[in-house]
Formats: C-alpha cells, structure tokens, sequence
C-alpha cells in the first residue's frame, strides 16, 4: 500500500480512503427556520470524491498551480472539499468572512491576486460589486444563483472524471494565503504553508484527546483556529468530527447533546457570551468533558467550569505561531500555559531584553534551537522584518511570565485600560456585566472621551447586547456595578448596542464600537443620564 506524505492535505484524504473510506469524519450541521437540526455527513471517501470532482471544475476554470482563489462563505461541507481540491491542484486558497463588505472586501479579494471565487451566504452581491470593472475574474455559488456556476451540479453530475495526481509536493509552498483579522486596519495575509497546517497532526495527542472523542466547532474555518485545532485535528486522527455553519451561543450546548460532542474550542469574548447566558438547571447536564479556551478570564475560570461541569484547557498562540498550553489543574488559575517543547517563549521589554520574573512585557517565541521561526506576509517585508525582528517571533501581546515558567496574558500592545493611574483588567467589570439577566453579551473598553484625562488614560466603556432593549434599564446596570465593583471598574459609559462586532475570529472589533459611540449617542448613557 503507498504511504503518501500526509503533509499535504490531499494525500492525508487519499491515505484514509486506504484505510477507513466509510468513517463518517465530519458531520456538518445548520439549523432550519423551526430551529431544528439539519445535517450532512462526509466520509473520507466521499471527501476525496468530491474534491477530485472539484479540482477538475477549478482546473477547467483555468487554475494552475500557484493560482489563488477565494472562498467567501460559512462551514459548509464544499468549504472542506475545496481545501482538498486545492490540495490536489497545488493551487492557494484564501478564505474571506462571508460578512466582508466594500471596500476590505475588494482589498482582500485583489491584494492576494484571486483569479476567481466562490461566493455564498449573501456574500455574492458583494463580490460582484468588488469586481464589477473585472471582466476576467470567475465567479461561482454553491447552489444556482444569478446564472453562475455552481458547486451543487459540479458534485451531482455522473460525468466521468479523471482522478488527478496530487499537484502540491513542496511542504514550505503556500497552502492559502490566511488573513488576519485586521482589528486595526487592512488585514496581513499570511503565506501558511502546507506543514504550517500539518502541525494539526500533534494535537490529538497534546491535548489529551482519544480516538472515541467526538470535537465540535462552529468557529469559522476562514480562521486557523477552526482550520488546525479542529477540522485539521479531526483529519488527522480519524475522530469524529461535528463542524456547524457558524457559531450559535445559545444552541451549543444542545449541539453537543444532539451528535454526543465531547470537545470543543472557544476563543476570546465567546467564553464572557456563553457565561451571560440564562443559568439553566441542565447546564451540566452535557457530553462535554473538555474546552480549549484562549482568552478565557481568570475571574470567571472556577465558576465556568463548575457550571458546566466540563475541564478547561487554556492556550495562547496565534496563525503566524507560538503555542502555550495550560492543562485542565496542571498550571496556575488565569496562566496561558507554559511553552511546547518545540519553541522557546520569552518576555521582551521594548529594547528587546529579557525581563525578570514578573515584570510586563512582549509575548515573544523562537524554536526551540534557537532560530527564528519562519513566516512571511504576502507582499509585505517590512511588515515580515518588523515581526521577526532581532530572531523572534513578536506576538504584538503584552504579559508577563512568574518564577515557574508560567505565561500570563495581559492585552494587546497598545490596547491595555489606565484610569486613575493604574492598569484596570475589563475581565472584572464583564464578569459583573455578564451576570447580570438583562445582559445577552458583553464587551468592555478603553475609550478617551471625558476632556482633560491624564496622558495615556481613557474612560471605561461597557458595550451591551440586552436581552430585551425595550426594558432594559441602564440605572440599574450601574447600581448593580457599583455594589459589586470597585470604584476603577466601574463603568463610565454604557453602549447599548444590537450586537458586538466581531471578526471570524470572534474578537470584538473596538473601532467599530468607537465609530459607533461618536455617531449614536443616544445610545450611550452614564450613571447620570
């Protein structure tokens, strides 16, 4: 039997058709308009399948290898296929948040030099729009729609096709060219290789993980994350895989009761969501035994747990690299971890030395050896130069690591909350927020708006989503933040606001929120008005 190098996608696929064709590896699953639970399954067989069927569509669309394409859309099972697809052809991906619109839209589509893309889930009107003065770029759905190709009669058809020879057979050659999530401004674009994505293959066994567990996600596989902790794990292992369209808070848990989910991931301001929702007397009640958390705030860490009876398993790292990981009672509550063998991780202070146990600095990883890991942003040295400055891998993070090794998050650089001449951690103030009834989601920020701060401090502002905005009473938001809060984390300002944006990543999106308090003020309210 040929052992194929399971480092390219395409091969991994291939290799599991030789041995498990009928596992059913990845159930995807959406929700209909009566709230139930529709979904697809995909065997390896049917994956190596349909990606051989959608490599030859890509190839009579005119892609050769090095070519980049887009993928504008949700989870959806042809997501996958056409990873595999492209795997085959040795052509780059770029998958785009179906939400994209105007003008980042167009840069992402034309910075990473798309000759077509395949759009869906209300994305196609925009990208007609980004492309309407560019006669040679191709354009197709997943299902008929405004008289483009689409993907639905590519894998129906009984035409024969021929079964192509797997294309890609450099590991260092971009895979896809991966965004990021542009919290400040254009998004870099990553080249992520094909052994970048291959690093998936390790985590089943890092994270503790046996072969009769089954992994959820309904992140956005436009992301690394979906893509590597949990579509690329699931590939890899041969476990049973549940990926949703997209990301529902209020149906998760009844997901993972549904199809038996034992594992899943949560990034970010998604822990705070899931904690502000209603307790409910079968919270524990769940297949759940472990979440993968990044960002997870030590205030609500104890009490998450408990409540849905499930271990946490803490992470930092990021799509460019570096990986720490804090296991279920092993490391110090609010810890990020400690570093995996293969990298070295050190706090940098802004000369670039090291600092002592302690002392804040910058998140900064190298491999293990001593070199620098290797990364490069599509058509952007200095931006690749200033990243790998001096050797290491810059995370753009400020935290600091204790006596034993441990690393500790603080926030980003330039994004940290200083009012009253100390540093204030919003994770008290959401966790107060959050359990609060009226409160659906919550985001908390640094905002100057109050005249004549003190250089380098800002107002408290705590972005709402309420439950129901018609009763929701502000005054008694901040009562219940008074009694529960010091005086420093109180907040100044509360933003009532339909719901917090987000990338794919789900990291709240703070210029938005700026953007909209200056032009809905009448959605902002102090303790006094």
């Amino acid at each position: 039997m040929t052992q194929r190098n399971p480092v390219f996608l395409a091969n991994l696929i291939r290799n599991w058709c030789d041995n498990k064709p009928d596992l059913d590896v990845l159930t995807f699953v959406s929700i209909d308009e009566d709230g139930r639970f529709v979904h697809k399954v995909r065997t390896y067989q049917q994956l190596w399948d349909n990606g051989q069927r959608l490599a030859n569509w890509l190839r009579d669309q005119g892609m050769k290898r090095g070519d980049a394409f887009a993928m504008v859309m949700l989870n959806h099972s042809e997501f996958v296929e056409l990873m595999i697809a492209s795997s085959v052809l040795g052509t780059v991906f770029v998958p785009i948040d179906p939400r994209m619109r105007g003008d980042k839209l167009k840069f992402m589509l034309d910075f990473a030099e798309c000759k077509g893309a395949i759009a869906a889930d209300g994305a196609l009107p925009q990208v007609q729009a980004a492309w309407q003065n560019s006669p040679d770029k191709w354009l197709a759905t997943l299902e008929l729609e405004g008289g483009y190709s689409n993907l639905a009669s590519v894998l129906e058809s009984d035409k024969p096709q021929p079964e192509l020879t797997v294309q890609s057979d450099d590991p260092d050659a971009p895979m896809q060219l991966l965004y990021t999530s542009g919290t400040t401004g254009d998004p870099k674009a990553i080249l992520s290789s094909h052994s970048r994505y291959a690093i998936a293959g390790i985590l089943q066994n890092l994270l503790g993980l046996t072969d009769e567990d089954r992994p959820y996600t309904g992140l956005s596989l436009t992301h690394a994350n979906a893509q590597i902790a949990s579509l690329g794990m699931i590939l890899h292992s041969g476990m049973r895989g549940v990926i949703s369209l997209k990301f529902t808070k209020s149906r998760i848990w009844d997901i993972t009761r549904e199809y038996g989910c034992t594992f899943f991931n949560l990034l970010g301001g998604m822990t705070t969501a899931l904690y502000a929702e209603p307790a409910r007397e079968d919270d524990r009640d769940n297949p759940v035994k472990t979440i993968l958390s990044a960002g997870m705030p030590a205030e609500i860490w104890t009490e998450f747990s408990s409540r849905f009876g499930v271990q946490l398993i803490e992470f930092y790292g990021a799509a460019e690299g570096g990986l720490a990981f804090n296991h279920a009672g092993v490391g110090p509550v609010g810890s990020c971890g400690k570093v995996v063998p293969s990298m070295q991780v050190a706090i940098l202070d802004e000369k670039g030395n090291p600092v002592g146990p302690g002392v804040a600095g910058e998140i900064c990883f190298r491999e293990a050896d001593g070199s620098c890991p290797k990364l490069s942003y599509f058509k952007n040295p200095d931006a690749t130069a200033k990243k790998l400055a001096d050797g290491w891998l810059h995370m753009g993070d400020i935290g600091h690591m204790d006596e034993n090794g441990w690393l500790f998050f603080h926030h980003r650089i330039g994004g940290g909350i200083r009012k009253n001449g100390q540093f204030i951690s919003p994770a008290f103030t959401e966790k107060a927020l959050a359990e609060i009834e009226s409160v659906s989601d919550v985001f908390v920020y640094g905002h100057a708006v109050t005249p004549d701060l003190a250089p380098g401090e800002v107002d408290i502002v705590a972005a709402i989503v309420p439950v129901d905005a018609d009763k929701f009473d502000v005054q008694k938001v901040f009562a219940s933040c008074q009694r529960k809060l010091d005086a420093s984390s109180v907040p100044d300002f509360i933003q009532i606001v339909k719901a917090i944006p987000k990338t794919a990543s789900e990291k709240p999106q703070e210029r938005f929120l700026k953007d909209a308090f200056a032009r809905e003020p009448e959605n902002v309210f102090s303790a006094s008005k």
